[in-house]
């Protein structure tokens, strides 16, 4: 395995392009096993992830090609394989999302129960439950998930849960009803923009939603989808990560291609923290950051404060005058990176589902481990602004969620070294 060594107390400076959306591309790619002929889908980031789908897909007999400017080319072949193994499937929980494409396309489907990263217990339960709703035979057998159906029908469906609506269980409920027979009425339904982009994408290809981004979605059921061309949106996790980094170091960077509509909670918590970006119709520069100010911030289900951002934000505050408290509503348990920022000469402590940040003058280089996607960012963050030599180990989580990282920062003037793990 790789870990990245970071030379601290480098202003970043420069300009950079966000990528596409994870989020969003790996839900869109998984629908393309409904629609007939090529798909072409533009913006596609060139992840982890997004490999570990294309593997899925060639499996499932997708025919997938690449090309060098992030187009991806899909097109499902005759042959109706409808099962999704254990080996591919444990990798990323966006696996899942097949589910609801196979069940619509071809009448079943075994998938593996999905993994992911560690960041607390995400069952499948809502997911199972709307499909069931549209008329599916479900069981989980040795860790698949079998599910059967003849036909689809339309139903109303309730998908709510303890931490709020279900992302990829709206992606995965969605993405079958709209070949079921008949109207089909998601409540409760996720806002997210990713679900919203694949909305956008499935509407393109024929089908009939209305509500996209708010929580009733309303599906009347088509005969079939058709290939189109579509570009997935920008990623803002990534964009909001690179502010982040730009505010730490106190440096002076441009962020382009990115959605402003999407990081207005993001942006109000930035002031609050007395960082005023400069936003422009489609890039936002963050410069001129001498003095951060503490700040309560509360992670929620879209239009909030993202629970993807919630670790990165706990690693800015740490170099805040002051006290701050980051709360997570989503996944109460995602604060593996607080003992590891606490490496660095953080002061934080763990009270429930909130991390309370007493603000030092300063961070020290250290040797550190990533736990998860969004705390390898937050751990990243704080070595930029460290004093010293910060490694990274386990960076195979960056490879996750963030294209070319190490190329982005060197860009900006980061001091940063891509090496081996010693043995």
């Amino acid at each position: 395995m790789d870990q990245l060594k970071i030379q601290g107390g480098l202003k970043l400076k420069g300009t950079i392009t966000v990528s596409g959306a994870k989020n969003a591309a790996l839900p869109i790619m998984a629908a393309c096993l409904a629609i007939p002929g090529r798909t072409i889908l533009e913006n596609i980031p060139k992840l982890r992830d997004t490999n570990s789908m294309i593997q899925l897909l060639t499996q499932l007999d997708v025919k997938v090609e690449q090309a060098s400017d992030n187009t991806v080319t899909l097109e499902p072949q005759s042959n109706l394989i409808s099962h999704a193994d254990y080996d591919l499937v444990r990798t990323m929980r966006a696996s899942v999302c097949v589910l609801g494409p196979l069940l619509a396309s071809r009448g079943e489907a075994t998938v593996s129960l999905p993994g992911g990263c560690n960041i607390g217990h995400r069952p499948i339960d809502l997911h199972l439950k709307g499909l069931a709703a549209l008329g599916a035979e479900i069981s989980i057998q040795q860790g698949y998930v079998h599910a059967k159906a003849r036909e689809l029908r339309g139903a109303r469906i309730f998908l709510g849960g303890p931490q709020g609506s279900t992302v990829t269980g709206t992606c995965n409920v969605m993405s079958a009803a709209v070949l079921a027979k008949g109207e089909t009425i998601i409540e409760a339904a996720a806002c997210e923009p990713e679900v919203v982009d694949l909305g956008n994408f499935l509407q393109a290809s024929g089908a009939h939603i209305e509500g996209l981004g708010t929580p009733t979605i309303k599906i009347q059921g088509v005969e079939e989808l058709q290939a189109i061309k579509y570009r997935v949106i920008p990623d803002r996790i990534e964009a909001a990560t690179w502010m982040m980094a730009a505010a730490i170091t106190q440096g002076d960077v441009t962020l382009e291609s990115l959605r402003i509509d999407h990081l207005s909670a993001l942006f109000d918590a930035l002031q609050r923290a007395g960082i005023v970006p400069e936003i422009m119709s489609d890039s936002v520069r963050i410069s001129g950051i001498h003095q951060m100010h503490p700040a309560d911030i509360v992670a929620l289900p879209y239009p909030s404060f993202p629970t993807d951002l919630q670790a990165q934000m706990t690693a800015l505050m740490t170099l805040t005058t002051g006290i701050s408290v980051v709360t997570d509503r989503v996944f109460p348990d995602r604060f593996m990176h607080a003992a590891e920022l606490m490496r660095m000469g953080a002061r934080l402590r763990r009270d429930g589902c909130s991390v309370i940040i007493d603000g030092v003058p300063t961070l020290s280089g250290a040797h550190v481990m990533a736990s998860d996607l969004r705390a390898s960012a937050a751990l990243i963050i704080a070595a930029l602004a460290a004093q010293g030599e910060t490694i990274i180990r386990r960076i195979y989580h960056l490879e996750r969620g963030y294209e070319n990282l190490t190329g982005k920062l060197m860009s900006l003037g980061a001091d940063v070294e891509r090496m081996k793990e010693p043995k």
